[in-house]
């Protein structure tokens, strides 16, 4: 099931837009007026994408973007009536996936959601990639640790202390990071 919020607080574009949606496939449609609607609709109903106006009543559709970003990593399209530098550079700056101009025309919008959506699949998968880099790192680090200790404590060489750390591994079923760990707590 796809679900995807519209805020504009033009009532005919959200009824245009809501047909379109269903035509590609959304089945759960969420739809509001203004920026505070749209935040707290998200937060509540975390939708697979949101279509937010740039200039809506009370919050606009940048700082409510911004708002919905910092907890959820839904792609997020902004709707205007007309591009200018600083809405692009803010829009830039709040992890807006893509921008679209009013009149929507319908050959705009599929690709924009597809591309938008495919954008942050794989921003995703990057940070995800980083996080298990930095985990390596750390892993490395504290198993260098360990090993250095088992170099000096047992008078071993660095080959010496890295095979005795992974025969612990093997039979104790532990990871090289549990062996160091382990090591470095009773040093």
């Amino acid at each position: 099931m796809r679900s995807v919020l519209i805020a504009d607080d033009e009532p005919i574009l959200r009824k245009s837009l809501k047909i379109k949606l269903k035509e590609l496939g959304f089945d759960e449609i969420l739809e509001c007026a203004d920026g505070d609607s749209a935040v707290s609709l998200c937060l509540e109903k975390i939708p697979d994408l949101a279509i937010l106006d740039v200039s809506m009543p009370g919050k606009d559709g940048i700082s409510a973007a911004a708002e919905i970003r910092k907890k959820l990593k839904i792609p997020i399209l902004l709707l205007t009536a007309c591009y200018d530098p600083e809405t692009v550079q803010r829009a830039r700056e709040n992890g807006i996936a893509a921008m679209l101009t009013k009149p929507l025309r319908d050959q705009d919008l599929l690709p924009a959601i597809e591309l938008a959506c495919a954008h942050a699949d794989e921003v995703d998968a990057l940070k995800e990639e980083v996080e298990d880099l930095k985990e390596t790192i750390e892993s490395r680090k504290v198993i260098e640790k360990a090993k250095g200790i088992l170099m000096r404590s047992r008078k071993l060489s660095e080959p010496d202390a890295f095979r005795m750390m992974q025969k612990l591994a093997m039979d104790k079923r532990k990871s090289m990071k549990q062996i160091a760990d382990a090591i470095i707590l009773t040093e």
